[in-house]
């Protein structure tokens, strides 16, 4: 496919994200799922450089405003995009020639009704040409709260939140994590199949698998074009989830014959998970607020072939008298800052403001107050989010055993044994993101008393 036409798409994806305010991932997979003739070559280009762009949007907008007489936020959004695109590729793409670069830049300002301005967009990527070796960033000592932010391209708010809560040697370890290229992990399932069938399905069709860290059945996958094609995902024996978002289901211990209730499940991986664990016995109720998220969960509960879950419309804000102390094990990942999944969701990081924490909160502590009420006396409750907001973690623990009949339950038994720390026998882990091997994730269990 030639150049000029993979930017054309790639301009379009970045003015849907930064415009249009669709997020990035979808964007991509919307644009992806109209060219899947594309390559391989040309659809991971495409992924790359809208990926690089949405991931150091900050940094690049700091390098752009430094050889541009306009400020960045005054440009047309066609030539912000444009200019932002072409200084990734200059920056951060040794295969693409800056020459390349700069030409193709400029024949979208053209193509795209802004001949006046193709001389301005040629200025401003030759001199970061000229200067990409030696652009001036903050100093780390002098102005750290400035170095984080345009260094990993994180708003200023979150760079002094983390400063002053972590320090700069684990931040900086966080922020650094989130611009590493990330493989796509896989829970395989477990009941009812052999892993290494599994295993050897995936590679005989090209996909490169390696062992993923901490669970047995979690693995790293990369080389494929397109996952929904592969014969293990149509069967429904591998499922995308992150090993930290798998350990949920570890740490809830469903037994064979347990009743399960997921209030917040779409698009049903964890709910999918216990299901699998318990190997076609007992039930999951896999609930979620409206009949476009409960579909995603169908779609995914008819792909796992899996009898002993149950999709359904309910919203958890709304107490449902019915579901009072009837569940074993009740499940609650919550609608969240997201602020651990900036690595697989680069758009959280500017979406994200600290009074939408506090909202977030407060609707945690809303959801909660509801599901208590379904957990048998003796049953177990679990908390669990993507986010390392202390405000949303362990301030809600602190909250909730003050608030509700629920003790605290050790995670020790439930967790690999490299997790176990002094929290977890207090039950709850803080999954940090440069520290541990997966996303910054948050698990929380409770015993409700009898």
């Amino acid at each position: 496919m030639p150049a000029s036409n993979l930017r054309e798409i790639i301009l379009d994806i970045l003015l849907t994200i930064f415009k249009d305010g669709v997020y990035s991932n979808i964007a991509i997979h919307n644009a992806l799922e109209k060219v899947q003739y594309f390559s391989k070559r040309d659809r991971a280009f495409i992924t790359k450089v809208c990926e690089g762009t949405v991931e150091r949007l900050i940094e690049l907008d700091y390098c752009i405003s430094r050889y541009s007489t306009l400020p960045v936020p005054r440009m047309k959004p066609v030539i912000q995009n444009i200019l932002r695109m072409s200084t990734y590729q200059i920056l951060y793409m040794d295969s693409v020639p800056n020459a390349s670069a700069v030409n193709e830049a400029v024949r979208l300002a053209q193509t795209r009704g802004f001949y006046n301005l193709k001389g301005f967009v040629n200025g401003v990527l030759r001199n970061i040409v000229r200067n990409a070796g030696s652009i001036e960033y903050p100093s780390a000592d002098k102005e750290p709260v400035s170095y984080l932010s345009v260094t990993y391209s994180v708003p200023e708010w979150l760079a002094e939140a983390w400063l002053n809560e972590y320090g700069m040697i684990v931040a900086e370890k966080m922020f650094a994590s989130f611009l590493e290229v990330r493989p796509t992990t896989i829970r395989l399932k477990t009941s009812r199949v052999n892993r290494a069938d599994i295993l050897n399905s995936l590679r005989n069709q090209g996909v490169t698998v390696k062992k993923a860290p901490y669970l047995p059945y979690a693995y790293n996958i990369s080389d494929y074009n397109y996952l929904p094609a592969l014969d293990a995902f149509m069967k429904g024996l591998i499922f995308p989830q992150d090993v930290s978002s798998m350990l949920v289901a570890e740490a809830a211990g469903p037994r064979q014959g347990d009743y399960v209730i997921d209030v917040c499940a779409a698009p049903g991986g964890k709910s999918l998970h216990i299901a699998d664990k318990m190997a076609s016995y007992g039930m999951v109720e896999a609930r979620d607020l409206s009949e476009e998220k409960v579909a995603l969960i169908v779609q995914n509960v008819t792909r796992a072939d899996l009898i002993n879950i149950r999709p359904v419309v309910m919203d958890a804000l709304m107490h449902d008298q019915e579901s009072e102390e009837k569940a074993d094990i009740v499940i609650c990942d919550l609608p969240c800052s997201g602020l651990g999944v900036i690595g697989r969701k680069a758009d959280i990081k500017y979406r994200i403001t600290p009074a939408k924490i506090q909202e977030l909160q407060e609707l945690q502590r809303r959801i909660l107050h509801n599901a208590v009420s379904y957990v048998r006396p003796g049953g177990t409750l679990i908390y669990s989010t993507c986010t390392v907001s202390r405000m949303e973690n362990e301030e809600n623990v602190r909250w909730f055993t003050e608030n509700y009949p629920l003790t605290a339950d050790s995670l020790d038994p439930y967790l690999p044994h490299e997790l176990r720390r002094h929290t977890t026998a207090e039950g709850y882990i803080q999954l940090i993101p440069g520290i541990h091997e997966c996303d910054g994730f948050f698990i929380a269990r409770f015993r409700k008393n009898e």
